[in-house]
């Protein structure tokens, strides 16, 4: 079982192009940018708001997550995760819906990786808003805040599928947020 640690923060533009520069003038290291598609499943167990299963799309890749989030009020939240590549996203989602879980909320994102010191730094861009987080240990974290200059920038702690739920379109049973 994996533990994942992280702080997420809501940016506007202008700030992300300043946190870009930023992450470069301390040396940070981009690592990719790609585009995801987000399916999260609903079914025995499960609720989008504190349990998911995900299957994660990008590029000729897929990803298979189960997330739960454990109870805080700190901006720092702690969930558990457990994920696994998967070979064919087709023939999994087949299987979770003859399993009865279905899909119920899509969400498209555009992510920035970058590393800087010990912390992974993530740029996202959603239909929704633009955002960073920031995953590590915690004093890591807050000493890449501080680094960074994010201080003063608004933390968001709400999960990227409540605020799908908030701010996406209803299609059919599915809730989606995409990019036009």
């Amino acid at each position: 079982m994996g533990v994942e640690i992280e702080k997420k923060y809501r940016l506007a533009r202008e700030r992300q192009e300043q946190l870009r520069h930023r992450l470069e003038a301390l040396g940070a290291t981009k690592s990719g940018s790609e585009l995801e598609e987000n399916t999260l499943y609903a079914g025995h167990g499960l609720d989008p708001r504190s349990r998911v299963l995900r299957l994660r799309r990008t590029g000729g890749r897929a990803v298979l997550t189960y997330k739960e989030r454990y109870a805080s009020n700190s901006s720092i939240k702690r969930q558990r995760e457990d994920e696994t590549a998967i070979d064919d996203a087709d023939a999994l989602a087949a299987i979770l819906e003859a399993l009865d879980y279905k899909p119920v909320i899509v969400y498209e994102k555009r992510r920035e990786t970058w590393t800087f010191a010990s912390v992974e730094v993530v740029v996202d861009e959603l239909p929704f808003g633009f955002f960073v987080e920031i995953e590590g240990e915690e004093q890591a974290i807050l000493e890449a805040e501080r680094s960074l200059n994010l201080n003063d920038v608004d933390t968001e702690n709400a999960s990227y599928p409540e605020l799908t739920l908030r701010c996406g379109s209803k299609n059919a049973t599915i809730i989606e947020a995409r990019f036009p």
